[in-house]
């Protein structure tokens, strides 16, 4: 029987725990420091154990590592290369839904020297883009084709039954990592010409995407798109952009949180004030003032702009106690957040993934403009359309190595045919699928 360490228990955890459970030859270990949290996730099933794990006990997380076939690390990004080193001291194989940092990078000559894959970015954005990107530009070059623009759209977003606050939008878990994005800067390649957006003007540069059967959305740059054009395999592109989507009013109103300072995390005393207090402190507005208007006047907007009301709705200028006696302006926003933008019981998320390729054939005078679409939605009380999709692609990838299917050793993401094939088509049995459409354009 192989046996499976899955590292953390966190809100994507759930569905992934649940299918290695499922395989017939599989025994999964979960490790995290609550091990509350574990246990439920393994819900008795004899063939899983639940174990308490501080990830700084080196010794304890070697033990661990020398009962697994296999690693899964769903801990903090930053974490990932302390188990990777660990892995790779162990020579077992480790999976993870996240990003490849450089120091992650740096390991792949390790990892390849002790015949071991670390496979990244298995999730959904990062993940199912890769795979279901390069699916069809392999179509295309297989075909004599160039993909001369290459656009991707990612959202994950409340279903629009339950897009019911001024917002647009809900949290399923804290809301720190996607606060901390709002700092992101960008790069995309427009025309054959770079694209620079810094993180202070992220929020200016949107644009408004529409996504056939649900209508418009705001679009704005996805981080750095251009180590995408070689891992594509796409370098005859003049465009390579990736943008993230939300509901119409997202932009505006994180702009204004972001001119507020309530992204930075440096921390302070905040005893015994309330979001008001706060608030007319850091804006040096005395007492008397109406706060409304030295908001306004701060930001440099109407008293009475659709972003004042929203900001007035999340209560940051209400005399409700602060969540903390000492934090920052991040921890405040954070709380607040995960208090007025949660998910009421019985409610959908909904994930879009949109990819625009525009192709041309040499043996044509004309360009074919192919869009793949997928929206899928979570389930009412059960599990959330972000948790499956960031979930199975790992699972399913995790089942190919053990049964070694996927042969691949180094630091990889899933770009190439022997991963991407076997993950979406199994994908495809969950109903997280793609809807195709071509057309024609005129050079």
């Amino acid at each position: 029987m192989k046996k499976i360490l899955v590292l953390g228990a966190g809100l994507v955890a759930k569905p992934l725990v649940s299918y290695l459970l499922k395989q017939e030859d599989f025994y999964v270990n979960v490790a995290t420091r609550t091990v509350s949290k574990a246990e439920k996730l393994i819900g008795g099933d004899p063939k899983g154990k639940s174990y308490a794990l501080n990830v700084s006990d080196v010794q304890k997380l070697r033990d661990l590592m020398s009962r697994a076939d296999l690693v899964v690390s769903l801990l903090p990004p930053p974490l990932h290369p302390k188990v990777a080193n660990l892995c790779i001291e162990a020579k077992k194989p480790m999976v993870t839904t996240s990003y490849v940092s450089e120091e992650m990078k740096s390991l792949d000559e390790k990892a390849r020297q002790v015949g071991i894959i670390l496979l990244n970015e298995i999730g959904l954005d990062p993940g199912i883009d890769h795979m279901s990107a390069v699916k069809i530009i392999d179509e295309i070059h297989n075909d004599g084709g160039k993909v001369v623009s290459f656009r991707s759209y990612c959202g994950s977003l409340p279903a629009p039954e339950a897009n019911t606050n001024p917002f647009g939008y809900k949290f399923s878990w804290a809301p720190r990592g996607l606060i901390l994005d709002s700092k992101n800067e960008a790069r995309y390649l427009e025309n054959g010409k770079e694209v620079f957006v810094s993180g202070e003007h992220l929020f200016e540069n949107y644009t408004f995407k529409y996504i056939e059967g649900l209508g418009y959305f705001e679009d704005y740059p996805n981080r750095n798109a251009f180590p995408y054009i070689r891992k594509y395999n796409i370098p005859e592109t003049q465009m390579m952009y990736r943008g993230t989507l939300r509901y119409i009013g997202w932009c505006e109103t994180l702009k204004r949180l972001v001119d507020l300072g309530l992204v930075d995390d440096e921390k302070k005393a905040l005893k015994g004030l309330t979001y008001r207090e706060f608030f007319r402190k850091k804006l040096g507005s005395p007492v008397y003032d109406d706060m409304e208007e030295a908001l306004a006047a701060y930001l440099h907007i109407d008293k009475y702009s659709t972003v004042m009301k929203r900001l007035k709705w999340l209560g940051i200028l209400s005399n409700k106690p602060l969540p903390v006696d000492y934090g920052s302006e991040l921890d405040i926003m954070a709380a607040l957040m995960l208090e007025k933008l949660k998910y009421e019981n019985g409610e959908r998320d909904m994930i879009i993934l949109q990819h625009e390729f525009i192709a041309e054939y040499p043996d044509k005078h004309s360009r074919e403009k192919r869009i793949s679409t997928l929206i899928n939605f979570g389930i009412p009380d059960g599990d959330t359309a972000i948790a499956r999709t960031v979930a199975l692609p790992a699972a399913i990838a995790v089942k190919l190595i053990l049964n070694g299917k996927i042969t691949l050793k180094g630091v990889h993401i899933p770009v190439d045919r022997m991963i991407y094939e076997p993950v979406l088509e199994e994908l495809s049995q969950f109903g997280i699928t793609f809807r195709e459409k071509k057309e024609v354009i005129d050079i």
